[in-house]
C-alpha cells in the first residue's frame, strides 16, 4: 500500500483496487473518472463550456454565485469561510450599498441568486416587493395593492311565491323563518306554512271569518308559532301536529308585534301596551310595559335576551330590561313610525333602528353606554332591519318611494347592493336559518328569496333554500 507521500507509481492491472473500482474496469475508464473526480473537487478553476454545474443538495453553489452584485471579491485560491459566507448573506439582506437596478442591467443577468438549487427563471431584483414589482415595471394606472376581490350579490330574486291576499299594512308582521327552515306567512285570516327543504305548502290554520292575521313568530326551536290576531288575542301553535295549544287574552286591540326570549313571548298592540308571557304560567301575562303613546309596531329582543327593544307610531324607541315595567332608555330621534329594529349579533348592545316616510333614516345606538353612534339618510321609508350572523354587514328594506333592498357594510355604511322587483313598499323581511338567504314580501302579493349574505366559513355554495325549485309559485 502506498503511502501519501510518494510518487504515483505506474498504474497495473491491479491498481484499479486503489480507487475501490470492479476488476473488470480498464485503463482509460480509471483515468477518464480521475479526471471527472479532480474537475468536481476542483471546481472553481474548471468551468464545463456547455453546461453549468448544478449542487446535488440545496447548498450555495460558488461557481453560480455573482459576487459582483454585492460588492464582494471571490476567492480565487480557496473556499471562503462561514465569516465570509455570513457577510455575504447580510449585505444580501440588509446592505446598504445593493446596487440599484440600473447598476445591475449590463454585465450579468439578475435571475443568477445567491442561494441557488438550478437557474430560475428571470426575474428582477426589485420583483422581490411583497406587491408583486418596482414601480418601473408597472403599467401606468396599475394599482400596488393587492386587490380583494369583491362578493357578487345576484340583483335579481331567485325564487317568487304569490302571496295573494298579503295585506299592505306597514304596522304589521305576517312573515317569519323558523330554525326548521319553515316560513310562516299570515294571508288575511290563514296562516301557511312553506318548508323550504321541500317547499310543501301547509296551512296551518283558520282563525275565522270575523278576525285577521297581524303577526306572526316563532319560537326560538321553531317548533311552536305565536300569532297575534285583530281582536288583541295571542295564539300558540303547534307546527308539528297543527294544532293550538293555547290562547292568552289581554290586549284590547290589536296584536301587530311579537318577540319570543326563551320561555317568554313579548306582545305589542296597538292599545299602546306591550304585555310580558310566560307560557309556562297559567296566567295570560306576567307584567306589562307602558311608555309608548302610540301603537307598537316593532319588538326585537337582544342576542342575550337582556334587553328588549320596541318602537311605535309615537316615533319613539324605548329599551327595557327584563325586569323593568316602564322603558331604561328612551330614544327621541326619529321623526316618523319605528318598525324597524335589529340588534347586532356581533357587538354587544350595538342596536339599529328605522323611521318611516317623514324619516327615512336608519340610527345605530351604544345600548351599553346610552350614546347615538351614527344616523343615514336612506331618502326612503324604512320598513325592515336585519343583520347578518355571518359577517358584519345588515340590510334594510324600504317603502315610499322606491321599494328597494339595500344591502350594507358596517360601519362604514357602504352600500354593496340595492335590489329591486317589488313593485309595492317592501314591508316584511325574514332571514334564513343558515344566515345566507332574506325573504321579502310585499303589498304586491308576492315573497320573494334573495341570496345576500355569504355562508360563515364564506364559501361558495348553494344553499339548500329551495334550491330545486326555481321560478314562480303559489303559497296557497
Amino acid at each position: 500500500m502506498e503511502d501519501e507521500g510518494d510518487p504515483p507509481k505506474k498504474p497495473s492491472s491491479s491498481s484499479s483496487s486503489q480507487l475501490n473500482l470492479p476488476p473488470s474496469m480498464n485503463r482509460p475508464t480509471v483515468s477518464l473518472e480521475t479526471q471527472r473526480i479532480n474537475r468536481l473537487i476542483d471546481s472553481n478553476h474548471y468551468h464545463s463550456p456547455s453546461k453549468p454545474i448544478y449542487s446535488d443538495r440545496f447548498i450555495p453553489s460558488r461557481s453560480g454565485s455573482n459576487f459582483a452584485l454585492f460588492g464582494l471579491e471571490p476567492s480565487p485560491n480557496k473556499e471562503d469561510g462561514p465569516g465570509s459566507y455570513a457577510g455575504m448573506l447580510r449585505t444580501a439582506l440588509f446592505g446598504p450599498d445593493t446596487p440599484e437596478k440600473r447598476d445591475v442591467v449590463t454585465g450579468f443577468s439578475p435571475s443568477r441568486n445567491i442561494f441557488r438549487y438550478k437557474t430560475e427563471t428571470q426575474r428582477p431584483v426589485n420583483s422581490f416587493s411583497p406587491f408583486g414589482g418596482s414601480g418601473d415595471d408597472e403599467a401606468p394606472g396599475v394599482s400596488r395593492s393587492p386587490v380583494k376581490s369583491t362578493r357578487n350579490i345576484l340583483k335579481s330574486a331567485y325564487k317568487v311565491l304569490d302571496a295573494p291576499a298579503l295585506q299592505d299594512d306597514f304596522y304589521l308582521n305576517l312573515v317569519d323563518w323558523s330554525a326548521q327552515n319553515v316560513l310562516a306567512v299570515g294571508l288575511a285570516n290563514c296562516v301557511y306554512l312553506w318548508n323550504a327543504c321541500t317547499s310543501k305548502v301547509t296551512k296551518l290554520c283558520d282563525i275565522g271569518d270575523d278576525e285577521s292575521v297581524c303577526s306572526v313568530s316563532w319560537a326560538l326551536r321553531g317548533t311552536h308559532l305565536a300569532i297575534g290576531t285583530s281582536s288583541g288575542t295571542v295564539e300558540i301553535w303547534d307546527a308539528l301536529r297543527c294544532k293550538r295549544i293555547r290562547t292568552m287574552e289581554g290586549h284590547r286591540l290589536r296584536v301587530g308585534a311579537l318577540a319570543w326570549s326563551t320561555s317568554v313571548l313579548s306582545s305589542g298592540s296597538r292599545d299602546k301596551s306591550i304585555l310580558q308571557r310566560d307560557i309556562r304560567c297559567q296566567e295570560d301575562h306576567v307584567s306589562k310595559l307602558t311608555g309608548h303613546k302610540s301603537e307598537v309596531c316593532g319588538l326585537k329582543w337582544s342576542y342575550d335576551n337582556r334587553e328588549l327593544a320596541s318602537g311605535g307610531n309615537d316615533n319613539k324607541l324605548f329599551v327595557w330590561n327584563q325586569h323593568s315595567t316602564q322603558p331604561v332608555l328612551r330614544y327621541c330621534e326619529h321623526t316618523a313610525a319605528v318598525k324597524a329594529i335589529a340588534w347586532s349579533p356581533h357587538l354587544h348592545g350595538l342596536l339599529a333602528s328605522g323611521g318611516g316616510t317623514a324619516d327615512r333614516c336608519i340610527r345605530f345606538w351604544n345600548t351599553t353606554t346610552n350614546t347615538s353612534l351614527s344616523c343615514i339618510d336612506t331618502s326612503s321609508q324604512v320598513c325592515n332591519l336585519a343583520w347578518s350572523k355571518n359577517v358584519n354587514e345588515l340590510v334594510s328594506t324600504h317603502g315610499y318611494s322606491q321599494n328597494q333592498i339595500i344591502v350594507w357594510k358596517y360601519p362604514t355604511m357602504t352600500k354593496l347592493a340595492t335590489l329591486t322587483g317589488h313593485t309595492f313598499r317592501v314591508l316584511y323581511l325574514a332571514v334564513s336559518p343558515d344566515g345566507q338567504t332574506i325573504v321579502t314580501g310585499a303589498g304586491d302579493e308576492t315573497l320573494r328569496f334573495w341570496n345576500v349574505f355569504p355562508s360563515p366559513k364564506s364559501q361558495s355554495r348553494e344553499s339548500k333554500i329551495g334550491a330545486l325549485s326555481f321560478g314562480r309559485t303559489t303559497i296557497r
